[in-house]
């Protein structure tokens, strides 16, 4: 059955149906947040060689996580804004940018701090980090090219085009460590033959990982919200002028 997505371009309502999602991700992040760090810090065991060292782990591969799902999401709702002039969609894009961004500069930053004592240094060039600051400076680009126009429906258009064009990082990102000799390991979680790391590691992984999704669905309601109040604010304004 195909999914209607004309019906949910209606900003009223689709503030209903996030209003309703809002207070349970609100819930549900405390409580994987609570349970992800107690696993994390006092149930997942120090690494022979890393130590404690190791838990940095936990901030940083669902931050890194985050960071390539969001740029994602939002490469997807401009391509829905840009072929079906799905105007929530654009704004979803919008709020979601400096969401994007700050998970992707948490784990260049951990990766940086989990890095020093392992390889001696704070940052290398090599093809991992080198995409993933690419992936920061294309969140950067996307947010400036939103306000750099007055026109909205312009915004709209240039953005979308930016985000489509960015996605390329994406699959650069996942598959660098398999294409080129970095200091990275290869996938241990989302491999052909499953997980390669044991479940005492790998379950607070996914709960942080879950954690950091609630999180983020939790604040980009909240942005959206606020992208919808000054779109409509906006256009109260402009009939304002209008009359005058």
């Amino acid at each position: 059955m195909a999914i209607d997505l004309h019906k949910y371009a209606n900003p009223k309502r689709f503030l209903a149906i996030t209003g309703a999602i809002y207070p349970w991700s609100v819930g549900v992040t405390v409580i994987l947040l609570a349970v992800g760090l107690y696993m994390s810090l006092f149930v997942a065991p120090p690494d022979y060689q890393q130590g404690d060292t190791v838990r940095i782990m936990y901030v940083h591969v669902p931050a890194a996580w985050m960071g390539l799902s969001i740029y994602t999401m939002m490469a997807i709702s401009s391509a829905i804004g840009l072929i079906w002039k799905h105007p929530v969609a654009d704004l979803t894009a919008k709020a979601a940018a400096p969401i994007g961004a700050c998970f992707t500069f948490l784990a260049l930053v951990t990766g940086s701090l989990w890095g020093q004592p392992m390889w001696g240094t704070y940052w290398v060039w090599d093809a991992r980090l080198t995409s993933m600051l690419i992936l920061l400076f294309l969140y950067l680009g996307y947010m400036a090219l939103w306000e750099s126009f007055d026109d909205q429906g312009k915004a709209a258009k240039a953005t979308s085009i930016l985000a489509l064009v960015g996605v390329i990082n994406i699959p650069i990102i996942k598959f660098s460590v398999d294409w080129w000799n970095t200091l990275h390991q290869p996938a241990s979680v989302a491999t052909m033959s499953g997980p390669k790391i044991h479940s005492s590691i790998l379950i607070p992984l996914l709960v942080m990982g879950l954690a950091y999704m609630s999180f983020f669905v939790m604040v980009l309601i909240i942005r959206v919200k606020a992208e919808i109040l000054q779109r409509r604010l906006r256009i109260l304004r402009m009939s304002e002028l209008k009359e005058h």
